[in-house]
């Protein structure tokens, strides 16, 4: 798990850098929020395809309990990623709520995450 940090307009986040999918279970979570808050970040942003495919299908319950972390260790996340690709209401529903609240973002890029971030 390759994590890099990186500070915009006085806010340090953490970028999570891989071409694989590094994030899988929530003890993946905990060791990116871990790994995060250690090297001094507080927000944390991952790319789409770092997910396993199961954070997408709500049914599996996977996104809920990472998410979950993220909130409980107060950690904000934005995740980027075309999202368009997903046609379940339920999915859609669950990102719009999220991106209304804005603990967790979903965005389609790494300046639209920079701006959610700070």
């Amino acid at each position: 798990m390759n994590i890099t940090i990186t500070e915009t307009q006085g806010t340090s986040y953490a970028l999570l850098e891989s071409d694989k999918i590094e994030i899988s279970s929530t003890q993946d979570a905990l060791d990116l929020i871990g790994n995060s808050g250690y090297l001094g970040a507080q927000k944390v942003v991952v790319r789409q395809e770092n997910l396993h495919p199961d954070f997408f299908d709500l049914k599996t319950r996977l996104a809920g309990e990472i998410l979950q972390k993220f909130s409980n260790y107060q950690m904000q996340l934005a995740i980027v990623g075309d999202f368009s690709q997903y046609t379940s209401k339920s999915l859609r529903d669950f990102i719009f709520e999220s991106n209304k609240q804005g603990r967790i973002s979903f965005v389609s890029s790494l300046e639209e995450a920079r701006e959610k971030l700070a």
